[in-house]
């Protein structure tokens, strides 16, 4: 009887893998270096892929006055002089993924405020998967008048 109640652990399909997100394909936008003006509305798009199924996604727009950066940055792109923000653009935004598809393109309508800081900025993409595994990808993009 004991050994009816045990269950041979080898057989549950267990999620070891990462999604994966990218910008760099035909449509990912905005690419790095991407200059966005002010007063303008994008769609920003990237596309996951996971694979047994994506559950949730976010974007992050955050100010790059002080040169930081993040570890997963390919490209590097000119910057201004650093400085203080004082209406820096600040976008952090979640989404949930309805239906658990394996292949997602996530699209995002932002409007750059006509009054927001120009200057340097990241753009910060993240997505996860149903069972808490997390991809991002992040780019330098600017804000120009």
């Amino acid at each position: 009887m004991l050994l009816a109640s045990c269950s041979d652990s080898d057989s549950i399909d267990k999620d070891e893998e990462k999604p994966v997100i990218t910008i760099n394909y035909n449509g990912g936008f905005p690419q790095a270096c991407e200059q966005l003006k002010r007063g303008e509305t994008y769609i920003f798009k990237v596309l996951a892929t996971d694979n047994q199924a994506l559950a949730s996604y976010s974007l992050n727009i955050h100010n790059n006055f002080d040169h930081h950066t993040h570890d997963d940055q390919d490209v590097n792109c000119a910057l201004d002089d650093k400085k203080d923000a004082i209406n820096p653009l600040l976008v952090n935004e979640n989404y949930a993924i309805e239906g658990g598809p394996t292949s997602y393109e996530i699209e995002i309508e932002v409007i750059i405020p006509n009054d927001v800081d120009t200057g340097d900025y990241h753009c910060a993409y993240s997505v996860t998967d149903e069972t808490g595994w997390q991809a991002r990808t992040s780019v330098d993009i600017k804000i120009v008048e």
